[in-house]
């Protein structure tokens, strides 16, 4: 073979000339990462495991719709549902070959993706998938929990404003000209992975936002001597005696308010003066019941 000419090694293949080549051009950008990462965390399992397919339902089961969808969104930075099935018309073969699927046409149609929605709107199926997603992660990860970090936040934009939506007016960081809604995010710390993510109305208070939060955490991690971060609507004295009666940890500034600013000057100049000594927690009543911070 190796002393053959070129043109003998050229003649010896057996072209057929009359077969086409048939090219497929497909633009990936960052599919092919996103997907694997899905894949990798186990992203369709909880979905399929609450969203169960309908028995007469064909196609893609929502567990594979809604992570296709979700990769959808991250890589165009889009929400819009009716641009799904465009951008994944661009990338099928990509995306079989990844996920080792065979797509239809109308598996993210407007209407699969709105019976999705309708469907992840449901408050105990959300809870139940994000618990069991969460799960999921920790175990993949190997990651053992130990602090959590806990604050709200408000997002506004030109929406309606009615008494049953959402979107509501209150005192806004952004522009009170404008509802919004507000969400509570529980997240492990330093991480930054997302534990617990509550959506309710704009003019709702922080503070009665950290217990239900902080249940939603201990029921997916399922551990004690967790410690919760926050900011000082955390600081609340039945907050704070809840978070010490669920035997967890806390850790937020004192609200400036009432005779803490006076007597916050005399706790440093008092810890300062025997920084060993041991402070005993004060014995607090609330609602009847008598726990130790």
């Amino acid at each position: 073979m190796a002393g053959r000419s070129i043109q003998d090694r050229i003649q010896s293949f057996n072209w057929n000339m009359t077969d086409a080549l048939n090219l497929t051009s497909e633009r990936i950008d960052d599919v092919v990462l996103l997907l694997h990462q899905m894949q990798r965390v186990g992203l369709a399992d909880p979905l399929n495991q609450h969203l169960p397919r309908h028995w007469k339902q064909e196609g893609l089961d929502w567990g594979w719709v809604a992570t296709i969808g979700l990769c959808s969104i991250i890589s165009q930075g889009d929400h819009r549902k009716v641009w799904v099935q465009e951008w994944v018309d661009q990338r099928c073969y990509s995306i079989e070959q990844v996920c080792d699927l065979e797509l239809r046409p109308t598996d993210f149609s407007d209407d699969r993706l709105s019976i999705l929605l309708r469907r992840l709107s449901e408050d105990e199926t959300w809870v139940a998938i994000e618990q069991a997603l969460s799960r999921q992660i920790l175990r993949v990860y190997d990651l053992r929990p130990q602090t959590v970090r806990l604050d709200a936040t408000t997002v506004n934009g030109h929406h309606v404003s009615e008494p049953e939506r959402l979107f509501q007016f209150r005192h806004s960081k952004d522009d009170p000209t404008l509802p919004q809604v507000k969400v509570m995010m529980g997240v492990l710390d330093p991480l930054g992975l997302p534990l617990v993510t509550q959506v309710v109305s704009g003019e709702t208070a922080d503070d009665g936002l950290y217990v239900p939060a902080i249940e939603q955490v201990q029921q997916t991690l399922e551990q004690t001597g967790l410690l919760f971060v926050g900011d000082c609507k955390l600081s609340a004295l039945e907050t704070r005696s809840w978070i010490q009666a669920q035997a967890q940890y806390y850790l937020s500034p004192l609200a400036m308010t009432g005779k803490v600013p006076e007597q916050l000057s005399v706790w440093i100049e008092q810890a300062l003066q025997a920084p060993t000594q041991q402070i005993e927690g004060a014995h607090l009543k609330v609602g009847g019941e008598q726990g130790r911070c």
